[in-house]
C-alpha cells in the first residue's frame, strides 16, 4: 500500500496545448511534455526552467550546467 501519494484526475493531459495561471512563470504557453497524475503534477515545454549540475560522463567529459523544464502543479495550468 502507497503512503502518503493520492493518484488525483487530472483535467490536461500529454500533448495538450496549456497556459500557466500562476506562479513566476504565468502567462507562459506550452505544450505538455510528461504527466504525473501521482503527484498531480505536470512538465511544460519552456516553464519553471531550473539548473542542473551533471557529473562528467561521455556527453560531458568535464561535467556541465544544464537547463532542463521541472514539474509544476497541475492547477497551475489551464487548457488554450
Amino acid at each position: 500500500m502507497k503512503t502518503g501519494t493520492k493518484q488525483v484526475k487530472l483535467h490536461v493531459k500529454k500533448n495538450d496545448t496549456v497556459v500557466v495561471i500562476a506562479g513566476n512563470d504565468k502567462g507562459k504557453t506550452g505544450k505538455i511534455l510528461k504527466v504525473y497524475p501521482q503527484k498531480g503534477r505536470v512538465i511544460v515545454e519552456g516553464v519553471n526552467i531550473r539548473k542542473r549540475h551533471v557529473k562528467p560522463t561521455q556527453t560531458h567529459p568535464q561535467g556541465a550546467i544544464i537547463e532542463r523544464e521541472f514539474p509544476i502543479h497541475s492547477s497551475n495550468v489551464k487548457k488554450s
